[in-house]
């Protein structure tokens, strides 16, 4: 997900999508450590669309 189109998110929206892709998160590090992933890749994207939905938040909370 590109910054462009997290900003014009709303705060629940982005919430959400921070949730989901934490469980997304947790579900690749189990397949992982299981031996059934074959894209470690994922889990770095992941991880990085999950801080810029924070940092995002994080703005609007000092702007307010």
């Amino acid at each position: 997900m590109r910054i462009e189109e997290i900003r014009k998110l709303s705060n629940e929206e982005i919430n959400k999508e921070i949730q989901d892709l934490k469980k997304k998160l947790f579900d690749l590090r189990f397949k992982q450590a299981t031996g059934q992933t074959q894209n470690v890749a994922d889990i770095k994207k992941t991880r990085k669309t999950i801080a810029r939905l924070s940092t995002v938040l994080s703005e609007r909370r000092l702007e307010a």
